[in-house]
């Protein structure tokens, strides 16, 4: 298993465990994807979102010195185009 694999398996068990019963959807390996992998030393970071329509996206973080792995969950507002960039 990849390190990239672990990610996508931590968000699958998040979401299907935050997925309202009562939105009768299914979720697998299938439908998480990465965006943004980088490893340095005995760190790692991943990107990581879903095909599900709920705005969600994640961070999976992984500290090499405490061996410990976080999970950040965030959830999108809005995407918005800006026409004037005068900086």
């Amino acid at each position: 298993m990849t390190l990239q694999d672990i990610a996508k398996k931590i968000v699958l068990d998040y979401a299907k465990a935050h997925i309202d019963v009562t939105d009768n959807v299914q979720i697998t390996l299938d439908n998480v994807f990465i965006v943004w992998f980088c490893k340095t030393l005995q760190n790692w970071k991943a990107l990581v979102s879903t095909t599900l329509p709920d705005g969600m996206y994640y961070e999976v973080t992984y500290n090499g010195d405490k061996k410990e792995v976080y999970l950040d969950a965030y959830k999108k507002f809005e995407n918005r185009k800006i026409d004037e960039f005068p900086y």
